[in-house]
């Protein structure tokens, strides 16, 4: 008992500072604790993705050894029959041991992600690419922006036409209009996204009227106002292909909350008071539309970077997705982790700012305080 009440009051004591300033700044407290939550997720996670690569057949070293073997047995089909050939085993056991060792693939895995912690935390250093050998920070640095720039535009056509075509909507329900737009919300949102996406790269490859690649083959230094509307021609049906697969199920949540939110009492008693129907959709129902949407616009936000990923390979759009496609068949294990850390950062943090845009639209909602 003595040694319960001791726990006790140490908990107490070291529990008292967080208590006083949770109650005197709640939503304070709030972004705090879940940026340790998320710091304690990215630990496990950069963790458990160590492991992973580590249970992966195989290592770096491996296909180093595969890719040098077969550009020589490409080398040597070209040449003549009289011709000596080299050797077939490029290295012996001691010099893979002593890449291996190099590398420090010869440690376990908890070693070598504490290594890379280490140097994250105390120098800001995400390490090299084990097979082109350039910076992993310039490697994503290159094409994050791309990435961000692909999904942020697909993310404002979506929420800005997802709101408008379900409010329309939800004031046409049962008619003729809003069924067809019904019936293609869900044909869009149920039709597979890559089908969609080789369907429009063999349009644009029949018709000519788009290319069948997603970038510009310039940089933007060179032209930046004929690189602007290059990129823009190139990007349209990547981005339509993202629009067409994110709209369906966000405007019929959309469209959803807003018949749900008409039948609510406080609407009756809007209109009794001769409020116009204008007033009452956008000033009142809309408004508590709006919470749904925040709470699912993370998830809509990572849907789309995971779904950038089969849009970058086929479009052979230069992204981050596509880069982790590339580490992931390499095995090149600090761009991987650097990759899925940085993604997993993005997912996490949107989830809190979600939160928090929950408090600031909702006066309802507060963080902190006790029930």
């Amino acid at each position: 008992m003595k040694l319960k009440n001791v726990a006790s009051s140490v908990n107490a004591i070291l529990s008292a500072p967080w208590k006083s300033f949770r109650a005197k700044m709640p939503l304070a407290s709030f972004i705090t604790g879940r940026l340790l939550t998320m710091l304690v997720m990215l630990f496990v996670l950069g963790w458990a993705l160590f492991g992973l690569m580590e249970l992966a057949p195989g290592d770096i070293v491996d296909q180093m050894v595969q890719q040098q073997l077969m550009s020589q047995s490409s080398g040597m089909s070209g040449m003549t029959s009289g011709a000596s050939s080299e050797k077939d085993n490029v290295y012996s056991q001691e010099q893979l041991a002593q890449l291996r060792a190099e590398m420090g693939l010869d440690q376990p895995f908890t070693i070598q992600y504490f290594k890379w912690l280490g140097r994250v935390v105390l120098h800001g250093d995400l390490g090299v690419s084990l097979i082109s050998k350039a910076p992993v920070s310039f490697l994503i640095g290159s094409r994050i922006v791309n990435s961000l720039v692909l999904n942020l535009i697909s993310l404002v056509f979506i929420t800005l036409f997802s709101f408008l075509l379900g409010v329309y909507f939800s004031s046409k329900a049962g008619t003729r209009v809003d069924l067809a737009a019904t019936f293609f919300a869900l044909f869009f949102h149920a039709f597979p996204g890559i089908l969609l996406l080789i369907l429009l790269q063999l349009f644009a490859s029949a018709t000519g009227l788009f290319p069948v690649t997603g970038y510009p083959d310039f940089p933007f230094s060179s032209a930046p106002v004929k690189f602007t509307f290059s990129y823009v021609h190139h990007i349209f049906l990547p981005l339509l292909a993202s629009f067409l697969g994110g709209i369906g199920g966000t405007m019929r949540m959309i469209r959803s909350t807003m018949l749900d939110q008409m039948g609510m009492p406080y609407i009756m008693a809007l209109r009794a008071r001769g409020i116009s129907e204008r007033r009452v959709y956008l000033n009142h129902a809309f408004r508590n539309t709006l919470n749904p949407y925040i709470t699912g616009s993370a998830n809509l936000l990572a849907s789309l970077f995971s779904g950038s990923l089969v849009l970058e390979i086929i479009f052979s759009y230069p992204g981050i997705g596509r880069l982790m496609y590339d580490a992931v068949m390499q095995q090149d294990v600090n761009l991987v982790l650097a990759n899925n850390m940085f993604i997993s950062a993005l997912v996490l943090a949107g989830m809190a700012i979600s939160d928090i845009l929950l408090a600031i639209v909702d006066p309802r909602i507060r963080y902190g305080k006790e029930a």
